[in-house]
């Protein structure tokens, strides 16, 4: 594996890290309101209503990791299997650190302009590299 696909799967395990992180730190919140009888489980077990609002908060972070990152996994792959180039490295690390920074105004103040501009820049960059992923795929076709 050449330096560039090494650096590539290091993108997917940042990111892969930051789902883990987000779920982690949600555990630490959770579990200690439900010992401590603070929340109910019966009250938690259909709707997300019975938890406060800085674990609703933590989990709509963690649910952002499953939303865009996805296609971004996807696109990794693709690109792993097609060779990856310097601007499919930059693109996918541009995402990762545009998903660090969305995650870490989720989770602190909760400003929705800034958490939308993140985003806003990640699909962006993700687009992107879609884009860069698909002509890589064509020029590979040789029809």
């Amino acid at each position: 594996m050449d330096g560039v696909s090494v650096a590539l799967v290091g993108a997917m395990l940042a990111q892969g890290a930051l789902a883990l992180a987000l779920l982690w730190y949600l555990g630490t919140i959770r579990v200690p309101m439900i010992v401590r009888g603070e929340v109910r489980i019966r009250d938690i077990a259909v709707s997300r209503q019975g938890w406060p609002e800085r674990e609703r908060q933590i989990s709509n972070a963690v649910d952002n990791q499953f939303q865009l990152p996805v296609l971004f996994y996807l696109a990794c792959g693709l690109a792993l299997a097609l060779g990856p180039s310097w601007v499919t490295l930059a693109l996918a690390w541009g995402f990762v650190v545009s998903r660090y920074v969305h995650a870490a105004i989720h989770i602190t103040d909760n400003n929705v302009i800034r958490r939308f501009w993140a985003f806003t820049v990640g699909l962006g960059l993700l687009t992107l590299l879609w884009l860069v992923v698909a002509a890589h795929l064509i020029a590979a076709a040789r029809f």
